[in-house]
């Protein structure tokens, strides 16, 4: 279950990283440091559950398709159920404000359509 570094799983979860740091640190040099904290969380919240989606699908690379189309749909459910679980942890948190998570969350998970578009 490892991607190779050129694959497009790996670029685009590398490319999701990059734009959740660039969106903390904005919000770290123009805003607080709960800002950015909370920016951080938002960004997770995009990131861990397509990580795990893409170590799914990279796992079955080659197989049958019957075996590649369970796990696609496996891997998608368990990544909003991550999305949904990683949501209610957050709100757990004092302090945690709205706008900067869910700019995060949204520009990380941008990265996966850009990708798409840029690509086709």
């Amino acid at each position: 279950m490892q991607f190779s570094g050129n694959s497009t799983i790996a670029r685009i979860l590398i490319m999701q990283v990059l734009t959740l740091v660039l969106i903390a640190s904005g919000f770290f040099l123009m805003g607080t440091l709960q800002q950015a904290i909370s920016a951080i969380l938002g960004g997770m919240t995009a990131f861990l559950p397509n990580l795990y989606f893409g170590m799914k699908i990279s796992a079955v690379s080659g197989a049958e398709a019957r075996k590649i189309v369970r796990t696609f749909y496996t891997g998608e459910s368990g990544k909003l159920i991550l999305t949904v679980l990683m949501f209610c942890l957050i709100f757990q948190f004092p302090n945690i404000e709205l706008f900067p998570v869910m700019v995060s969350f949204v520009a990380t998970l941008s990265v996966f359509w850009f990708a798409l578009i840029m690509r086709g």
